[in-house]
């Protein structure tokens, strides 16, 4: 039998145990005798403990044991360090000293019989501190930027010397505030000890690494340690990692031997799970009258913490973007006292697009020549930067299918000349692009009795459709009905997989899953046909011969329209159009589904989403859903997306490339630049506030 359903618009395999609840979340295992736990955050931004009450508060109803530096088991912290972990510094050891490193940390934990008991007994535990004032602005003259220990900076041809010779110079700076997550599911653990194995119930993008980093930390082997997460609601990257609050839900397990249930609250989801680092970047652009691209010297600098030096591509997309012979792109990190920064949804691209996309848009004006007409004029033959053919390219064909669709030929090209009534109105571009990833996966697939079949992979689904598009990969290769298959992801005795991050997932995990489809119908034709279940397991990565001789990247145009009120400076963005080249699409109403999100997360980069830190300590000012702005259906009007028919055969065995960031990465650049046309000023901080339209 034959089926044909990569490319079709199945629905969501997993929706009806979504809407009816029967989907079960990290916080929703409940255990028999279990007991809860809260974490206690340091009120002061650095500097050491001095006291804590510990007694007073162990003596309140249902309190089961207060932990702190003072009485807490002293850990192994052995050395672990997963793809996704920093290369370079420490994790942070949670309750093994009386350091307080930011605001926020968690200091003690207090654990009791009810939530309301350990909550309240929580607020009641007094520490005292010895503190200092902490670093905690990128832009503070006490903050001294450092080269990272595993430098990226790049450079082709003297940058320098023909940007000094250019007939057309180009210079700004670019400020991009620091976002928070902010999911709809919150980080939570149950923990549950049977002897010297544990089991997490836990919300994580990456189930084998969190299984890997608390062996490491409790000094036990891999295998003691089971991870279960099959829902994730929501996560934009910061369930990556394995905060401290899973190892401080095992340490009370342990400590108290009964299960323990620890769920974050919204407003300590902004002190230690990580987030988009504030970045500083500075763009100069040299070129000729005509619109060639002589120079281009990108410097960024994004913060982290001072105990760890989080990484990220800020400058990376600017060395095979635009065609230009004399390239120069350099990385710093401010090391500050604060958390360290993790991976936030379209990570480093988002930002640094920002800031080559606007200074391109800026330069358009300067030259008087259309912005999309001046990437056509740069656009390279191949990656200038590798000296090696793309994979596949299709940006101008975005810009193509893109500037028709949004009526760009009708834009008034002179800045504040468009207008509705007595609303500005302006049309912005911007290019996108991601890198097309592919990590080693593994997938263990079962043919069964009946007909049916089982697919199991240590993988993560945060929202996206990984459920329903792995199953349309094994049904397609087995030749098997989409309900003849059945897919489980989210524990750690599965198959392992990578991070459900980095927009990899389908190409790696689908990868193997493919792989593993192939090696069992291969056996089932060895075997005769009632000879069931059969089981295959294959692992899967990218050829490397394949790897080294293409640079491969998904690419994209995005186009914006936004009304400005010029009497209030109120900025709404009435429609918006991304076009990609992604390579084969296996299910495009999922994938527009994952890209209008993403266009949605790059409306709050561009004019809502900042977390605004107390200079005095360090303290998130605005840790709340009321203060920390993001689109809500109010805010998104028209958003459409177009894929352009794009074959790529060299990235994966099934052509796929990711779109979960980069769908996120040209929206804002395409808003700002949309401003720009719609008032003549160019604003290049982000998020785009009110008061920077009032003058406008």
């Amino acid at each position: 039998m034959t089926t044909h359903v990569i490319g079709k618009p199945v629905t969501r395999v997993d929706g009806r145990d979504k809407v009816t609840g029967r989907a079960r979340y990290a916080a929703e295992f409940n255990q028999p005798d279990q007991a809860y736990a809260v974490i206690v955050n340091a009120t002061v931004g650095l500097g050491r403990i001095t006291a804590i009450d510990h007694a007073a508060v162990a003596k309140m109803p249902g309190v089961v044991s207060v932990l702190s530096h003072l009485n807490a088991p002293k850990l192994a912290y052995r050395p672990h360090k997963g793809s996704i972990d920093p290369k370079s510094g420490e994790r942070l050891h949670v309750l093994q000293d009386d350091a307080v490193r930011f605001h926020g940390q968690p200091v003690a934990l207090v654990v009791a019989d009810t939530l309301d008991n350990a909550e309240r007994a929580a607020a009641a535990l007094r520490i005292t501190y010895e503190a200092r004032r902490p670093v905690i602005d990128i832009a503070d003259p006490e903050a001294r930027a450092i080269v990272p220990e595993i430098s990226s900076d790049r450079s082709r041809g003297d940058a320098e010397t023909a940007y000094a010779n250019a007939p057309v110079k180009l210079t700004a700076a670019y400020d991009i505030a620091r976002e928070n997550h902010n999911p709809m599911e919150p980080h939570a653990t149950v923990a549950a000890w049977q002897g010297d194995r544990l089991t997490l119930w836990s919300k994580s993008q990456y189930v084998v690494n969190e299984q890997a980093e608390i062996a490491a930390i409790f000094g036990i082997p891999v295998e003691n340690v089971q991870v279960i997460c099959p829902f994730v609601g929501g996560a934009f990257g910061t369930s990556l990692r394995t905060w401290s609050h899973v190892t401080l839900a095992a340490m009370a397990a342990r400590v108290t031997r009964r299960p323990v249930k620890l769920v974050l609250t919204r407003r300590q989801m902004f002190f230690a799970t990580g987030h988009r680092p504030r970045t500083l970047q500075h763009v100069s652009i040299g070129a000729t009258e005509d619109g060639k691209l002589t120079s281009l010297i990108h410097d960024g600098t994004g913060e982290t913490s001072r105990y760890e030096q989080f990484v990220e591509a800020l400058v990376n997309s600017s060395s095979y973007m635009i065609s230009c012979p004399n390239v120069t792109t350099r990385y710093r990190l401010a090391p500050l006292d604060t958390g360290t920064p993790v991976y936030m949804r379209g990570p480093g691209e988002a930002s640094g697009v920002f800031a080559l996309e606007s200074a391109l848009d800026e330069l358009s004006y300067r030259l008087d020549i259309d912005p999309i007409e001046l990437r056509r004029r740069n656009e390279p033959e191949i990656d200038e930067d590798e000296n090696r053919p793309f994979s596949s390219r299709s940006l101008l064909k975005c810009y193509d299918i893109g500037a028709e669709r949004f009526g760009w030929s009708q834009r008034s090209a002179k800045p504040r000349s468009m207008r509705d009534g007595r609303l500005l109105i302006g049309i912005g571009a911007a290019s996108a692009t991601y890198p097309a990833y592919q990590a080693p996966s593994s997938a263990r697939v079962r043919l069964l009795a009946d007909g049916s079949a089982e697919v199991e992979v240590a993988a993560s689904d945060m929202g996206p459709g990984t459920y329903t598009s792995m199953t349309q990969v094994a049904a397609e290769t087995l030749g098997l009905p989409v309900d003849k298959v059945r897919f489980s992801l989210g524990r750690s005795d599965f198959p392992p997989a990578p991070s459900h991050g980095g927009s990899w997932t389908m190409a790696s995990v689908g990868s193997a899953i493919q792989a593993a489809c192939i090696s069992v119908l291969r056996e089932a034709e060895k075997r005769p046909a009632d000879d069931r279940p059969l089981e295959a397991t294959a692992s899967t990565q990218r050829d490397a011969e394949v790897a080294g001789r293409f640079s491969m990247h998904a690419f994209g145009a995005v186009f914006a329209e936004v009304a400005i009120d010029p009497d209030v400076g109120t900025i709404r963005v009435r429609r918006a159009l991304g076009v990609y080249g992604a390579g084969r699409i296996v299910n495009p109403l999922l994938a527009r589904s994952q890209c209008t999100g993403g266009m949605i997360g790059g409306i709050g980069m561009a004019l809502m989403e900042r977390t605004v830190l107390d200079r005095r300590d360090g303290r998130p000012v605005n840790a709340h859903m009321a203060d920390y702005l993001m689109p809500v259906n109010l805010d998104i009007a028209e958003i459409e997306v177009r894929f352009v028919d794009e074959v790529d055969p060299h990235v994966n065995p099934l052509g796929v490339k990711g779109l979960g960031e980069i769908a996120l990465v040209g929206m804002a650049p395409a808003i700002a630049n949309a401003v720009f046309h719609a008032t003549g000023k160019r604003i290049r901080r982000l998020p785009i506030l009110l008061e920077d339209m009032l003058d406008a």
